[in-house]
């Protein structure tokens, strides 16, 4: 008997077989799929362009050509399903440069518009609405995450006596258990320290979610629900740019952003101040004062996650 090897290739191909979605050449066999795991939007552009998308390279083993041969199917097919012109970027990591994020957790209100500006920057569904950020209220002297509140009614004005607040969104670790999780490899860190993720390589399993300590994983149950007028149509292909049914998402530093020298969305809406973000490699970047010169702390240090992303107060 002889023995195989399988390329990643032909592993991924075995794992979406076995997740009922083969690999159907019909145009009816791949949109009757019941499973959402992933989902493939035939109507939505030419069949030839879908096929080409579904069965492409991982995004780290493309040539150059065959990354712009996929930026342009993206774009031709939000043209398609939304008739409005979306920029699919491809921009690489900055040299010399680890992104790295701190929030003052004394400057917080609660006032969640960081969320409100992420949501809108990040192309974010509407129907359920899908959050990056998770804003706790926690009890003043308490740091149980478990009991902290992220459904706090806005109808009361915040801050409310006795609480805090501590926004919550992918630490972009330094050892991120999430990346060692995925069996087809479609997340990883990059070169600049954000971790991010292969839509059209995922799988939709949902191991990274349970491998992560920080909540930070999202699901695309459902197509998701993305109005016209709210669409931002400068994305990235590790990013903003519109997902589908059946993958994961998450917070990627503003990858469409920061890549191109602007801060995160989060960090623009904050009111207060209350975030800080830039070059961990910086000697004069702000973020590097506070490491130097704040009482830092960092959630779930014992696991040894190494957070990109740091808590101080003043």
């Amino acid at each position: 008997m002889k023995f195989f090897r399988q390329s990643p290739d032909q592993k991924r191909r075995a794992a979406l077989k076995t997740l009922g979605l083969g690999a159907a050449v019909g145009a009816g066999a791949l949109a009757s799929s019941a499973n959402p795991l992933p989902s493939i939007e035939v109507p939505s552009a030419s069949f030839e362009d879908n096929w080409h998308e579904f069965f492409q390279q991982h995004y780290q083993r493309m040539s150059p050509e065959e990354i712009t041969e996929a930026l342009a199917r993206l774009e031709r097919k939000y043209k398609a399903k939304y008739d409005v012109d979306v920029h699919v970027g491809n921009a690489p990591p900055l040299e010399g440069v680890v992104f790295g994020y701190a929030l003052n957790v004394s400057k917080c209100q609660g006032y969640r518009e960081c969320v409100k500006g992420c949501t809108t920057e990040n192309n974010q569904t509407k129907d359920p609405d899908l959050e990056y950020i998770r804003v706790l209220e926690m009890e003043k002297g308490s740091m149980n995450l478990e009991h902290g509140d992220p459904y706090y009614g806005e109808e009361e004005p915040v801050p409310k006596p006795g609480k805090f607040y501590l926004p919550i969104q992918c630490h972009h670790c330094e050892n991120p258990p999430c990346v060692k999780a995925c069996p087809v490899k479609a997340t990883w860190k990059e070169p600049d320290g954000i971790v991010v993720v292969d839509y059209n390589w995922c799988i939709g399993c949902r191991m990274c979610a349970n491998a992560c300590p920080y909540w930070a994983r999202k699901f695309n149950w459902h197509e998701p629900k993305l109005p016209v007028e709210a669409i931002n149509p400068q994305t990235h292909y590790l990013g903003n740019r519109p997902r589908f049914r059946g993958v994961m998402e998450k917070c990627t530093f503003c990858i469409q952003r920061t890549r191109e020298g602007k801060m995160p969305a989060c960090q623009e809406a904050c009111p207060t101040g209350a975030r800080v973000f830039g070059n961990l490699l910086d000697p004069h970047s702000e973020i590097r004062f506070v490491l130097e010169n704040k009482n830092v702390f960092r959630l779930k240090e014992e696991l040894n996650t190494e957070p990109k992303f740091w808590y101080y107060s003043d």
